[in-house]
Formats: C-alpha cells, sequence, structure tokens
C-alpha cells in the first residue's frame, strides 16, 4: 500500500506551516512532519482511523494529530491524503472524490 497527498491536502500542509511559522519556523516544520508521520503511520491499519462524522462511508477515515484532522480515503493499493485541518473549523467543503 502506498500514501498519496492531494493537491488540496499538499496545499493544507504548507498554509499551516506558514501560519505557524509566523510565532516559530522551526516548530512549523516539526509539526507538518508530525501531520506527515501521522499519515504515514496509517498506511500499517488504514480501517483503524474513525469513520469521517460528516460523511456516511467507510473508505473515508481520519486521523487525529493534536487538533488536526487528516482526512484520507482507502482503496485496495493505496490511501490517499483528501484534506488535513484544524477540528475546531467546520469541514471544508469540497467534493473529494473529485480528487482521488
Amino acid at each position: 500500500m502506498r500514501l498519496f497527498w492531494t493537491e488540496t491536502a499538499k496545499q493544507d500542509l504548507l498554509s499551516i506551516q506558514a501560519y505557524i511559522a509566523i510565532d516559530n519556523p522551526t516548530a512549523a516544520k516539526r509539526w507538518v512532519e508530525r501531520l506527515r508521520a501521522r499519515a504515514r503511520n496509517a498506511l500499517h491499519a488504514p480501517l483503524a482511523g474513525r469513520k469521517v462524522p460528516e460523511f456516511s462511508r467507510d473508505d473515508i477515515r481520519e486521523r487525529i494529530e493534536g487538533n488536526y484532522r487528516i482526512v484520507y480515503q482507502v482503496f485496495a493499493d493505496r490511501l490517499v491524503v483528501l484534506t488535513v485541518f484544524e477540528g475546531h473549523r467546520l469541514f471544508p467543503v469540497k467534493n473529494l472524490d473529485q480528487e482521488t
């Protein structure tokens, strides 16, 4: 199984890093690496992530890291990170299927 990131998810990480870097560039890099590591860890047991409450689909799951939600879609041969966002925010209004 391989891990892929949608363009949306890549931009999410860049935005998170830029926001944190305003106060602490070193912490920003570490935090984004934690998010990436958490996503990589999902490869070992993709269905162990909880179902995303906003969807009623078994293939859309999420892992939590700190206050962030890492939302991914599970396929037979790959895991695709769809978006990463702060948990206190509303779920991003996007058609997630368009990016997979």
